[in-house]
Order: C-alpha cells, then sequence, then structure tokens
C-alpha cells in the first residue's frame, strides 16, 4: 500500500511548523517567530491507527514575498498536486486571498481539506468565520492551537485533529489493491516472474511482491515461477487448477505462446494500471501507437527514481520496441519521480505518453500527473498495455477486465 501524504499550507508565522511538530510528537520542523523560516518542503513519516504510515509535507508560507519567495510559493501550491490530504493552517480569523486560492486549487484537484484556525489561545475562533467556511466550501474547520499549557487539554487536542485527519483519509476509500476482485478463496494465482536485473539483489520488484501478499491475503495460492517452469506446471497440474496467469511484461509474448486461451493472462504493470491508473484512457490512447511516425515526440513518465541499465524497460527496451514497430526514430523524453511536467503548450507537441505501473506513488498522486498530459490532448498508454500492444496481444491481456478493447492484429 503506498503511503498517503498530507500537506501542510497557510501562510507565514501561522503555525505550521509547530503544528507538525505536535503531531509528530517532537522537534522535527524549526520553529522560528521570523517569518519565512520553512523555505522548503519538510518531510517526516509517522503512524496512524486504522490509517497506517502516512507522510507530513510541511510547505513554505504562501504569502512569501520577493523573487525567492515566489519560486517558494510556487512549490507549495505545485505540492497540492502530489497531497492526499491538505492542512490548511489560519489564525486571527483572518482568512483572505491566500487562503481562498489554496481551497480553489484543492477543489481543482479533487484533494480533501481540513481548515484548521491555529493559535485560537491567543485569537478564538469565531463562529461566524467558521459557519461561512463549512456553508461556502464544505470542509471541516477545527479550532486549535499548539500551545495549550495543560498537558492532558493538548493531547486531547491532538487526538481531535488527529480523528478529523483520519476522517478526512478514510472518506477517499482505500486504494484499490492489485489483485481486487480477481481472487476468490482457493483460486490458483500463477505469477511469472523472471530474475530482473532491475530489482535489488535477493528481491522481487515491488508490483509482484504486492500481488503475492494480496492473493495470500484474499485467501488464495499464488504459484510463482520462471518463464521455461511454466509448460512442466501445466504438464503437472493441469490447465484447469489455473485461475489466471500474471507475468512481467517483459516476457509477455514468450509467456503468451505458453498460456491456453482458457486461461486468463496480464501483466503485473497492467494490473498496477487497473489499480491505480486512468485505466479507461490507456485503453483508449494505447492504439495511438500506430500513428507514430519519423521525429515524433514521446514522452516516458517513471514514477521513481533507479539507476538505469542496458535492461531497462522505460528507457531501453520500449522505446527500442516502439521504433522497431513505427519503423522510424521517434524523440524520448523521460521524466523521473514526481518532477515537474513540461508546460501545457509543451505537452501539447507529444504524440504519445507512457506511464510506468506506478508501485511508489499514490493513486492520487499518478492520476492527477496523467490528467494533465490528457489534458493537453496527449493520448497515454501504460508500460504493459503498450508492450502487449506491440507484440499483438493486447486484447488477449485487457479483454478481462473491460467488455470492448481496440487490439493490434498481424
Amino acid at each position: 500500500m503506498s503511503v498517503k501524504h498530507i500537506g501542510i499550507f497557510g501562510k507565514r508565522n501561522v503555525g505550521k511548523s509547530s503544528l507538525i511538530n505536535l503531531l509528530l510528537g517532537q522537534d522535527f520542523a524549526i520553529v522560528s517567530d521570523k517569518a519565512g523560516t520553512t523555505t522548503d518542503p519538510v518531510k517526516k513519516r509517522m503512524e496512524i491507527p486504522d490509517i497506517g504510515t502516512v507522510q507530513f509535507v510541511d510547505t513554505a508560507g504562501v504569502d512569501d514575498t520577493g523573487e525567492l519567495g515566489a519560486k517558494r510559493v510556487e512549490k507549495s501550491f505545485k505540492l497540492v498536486e502530489e497531497v492526499d490530504l491538505a492542512l490548511l493552517v489560519f489564525a486571527g480569523n483572518v482568512f483572505g486571498k491566500e487562503e481562498k486560492d489554496l481551497l480553489a486549487r484543492f477543489k481543482e484537484f479533487d484533494v480533501p481539506v481540513v481548515v484548521i484556525h491555529n493559535q485560537s489561545d491567543i485569537v478564538p475562533l469565531d463562529g461566524g468565520v467558521a459557519a461561512d467556511l463549512m456553508n461556502m466550501y464544505g470542509c471541516d474547520v477545527v479550532e486549535f492551537s499548539c500551545c495549550i499549557m495543560d498537558e492532558q487539554e493538548q493531547r486531547e487536542a491532538v487526538d481531535m485533529l488527529m480523528a478529523f485527519i483520519a476522517k478526512g483519509l478514510l472518506l477517499q476509500g482505500g486504494e484499490r489493491t492489485i489483485m481486487q476482485g480477481l481472487v476468490e478463496p482457493g483460486d490458483n494465482i500463477v505469477l511469472v516472474c523472471p530474475i530482473d536485473s532491475e530489482a535489488p539483489a535477493g528481491r522481487l520488484i515491488l508490483p509482484q511482491v504486492m500481488a503475492i501478499r494480496d492473493i495470500l491475503d484474499q485467501g488464495g495460492v499464488a504459484t510463482v515461477l520462471q518463464p521455461e517452469q511454466l509448460p512442466g506446471y501445466f504438464v503437472s497440474n493441469g490447465p484447469e487448477s489455473v485461475k489466471m496467469v500474471v507475468t512481467d511484461s517483459q516476457v509477455f509474448k514468450r509467456v503468451a505462446t505458453m498460456v491456453p486461451d482458457s486461461i486468463p493472462l496480464t501483466s503485473f504493470s497492467i494490473l498496477m494500471a487497473r489499480a491505480k491508473g486512468p485505466f479507461e484512457d490507456y485503453l483508449k490512447g494505447t492504439p495511438a501507437i500506430d500513428s507514430l511516425k519519423e521525429g515524433d515526440k514521446v514522452l516516458v513518465l517513471e514514477s521513481c527514481t533507479h539507476h538505469t541499465s542496458c535492461e531497462d524497460i522505460g528507457r531501453v527496451k520500449i522505446p527500442a520496441m516502439l521504433e522497431k514497430h513505427c519503423g522510424c526514430k521517434l524523440d524520448f523524453t523521460f521524466i523521473s519521480g514526481l518532477d515537474e511536467l513540461p508546460s501545457a503548450e509543451e505537452l501539447s507537441t507529444y504524440s504519445l505518453a507512457l506511464q510506468c505501473g506506478g508501485c511508489m506513488v499514490t493513486r492520487r498522486q499518478l492520476n492527477n500527473r496523467v490528467r494533465r498530459v490528457i489534458k493537453a490532448g496527449v493520448p497515454v498508454s501504460n508500460y504493459g498495455m503498450s508492450i502487449a500492444y506491440l507484440t499483438n496481444i493486447f486484447s488477449k491481456v485487457t479483454s478481462q477486465f473491460c467488455t470492448s478493447c481496440s487490439s493490434s492484429e498481424d
């Protein structure tokens, strides 16, 4: 399960850093009376009961000034796209343009928000201000103070705020698991896991681990083997013993020749797309591969940073397959992690975008990112779907997830 991100936003000197220290129970963020002490986002993880691991992100004040201040404000607004819940802090009953601009940004990216009136020991929250905010924006408004002298009262105040945070996260519903709705108790799911040179020594790649755990959680049986072991497994156990085969995309074509038509086949990457990505948009966007021509620009979106090798799936293998399929040279741009995307104007110059499975980011982070590309008019595919399309098995490996899918045929 991906870590949920909670962003703390607001003007300078409203107590954002004091708040994060109180929630974490430690002096993590630097606290000062000087405005603008927090310049770059500060991140720290903690466990919340019934939620799991979350990452708090303390941002720079959105009223920062000067050339550098403007860049900090821009970075704070950019972070809205990456958080699963926003805590908007204000004080003194002053809820002005900056706070309203933040609320508009939260609404644009469908980010739930808890509004916190801090420093209420100095100036209590005005009931009229709270009512207006709740009526106009439909958000929870919490009265709070980081400086309550009585330890018991402070603990109760923190517990109350944590309850609102948990509510904001739980109302979104949990992220879909990688095998959700595909496994019933006793089902045998065969996972074809070639030894991946991109994975750290002695480990499986994360989607494989996620699939194994999810199958076990749902009472299924996870059979893990390498490609060359698959034919013998069918001979020994019979095809009827297998509910589904899931393979690494890099051996898609090879595995597809071994799996009987009666057994559903898909890849870890496609399952990740189903769990996290805009699946229908991927289905629609993938056939755009056939329209690529000499010099067209292709954007490759990796949601993590890693060392690149000669066997890298996104930077080496898929680009080579695309150019071979199209019979021409293409212009590839690679963006790692959650680095800034090109402007909307520049995005519109791309003919195709390819998104990895996104195992290292949350569903909201991935969808907000891909949505910007789609909004620019660029067709988007997923690593696994593009490989399936290029090997002429697109319909076979996606048909169990949709009523009608396009396919590339010889």
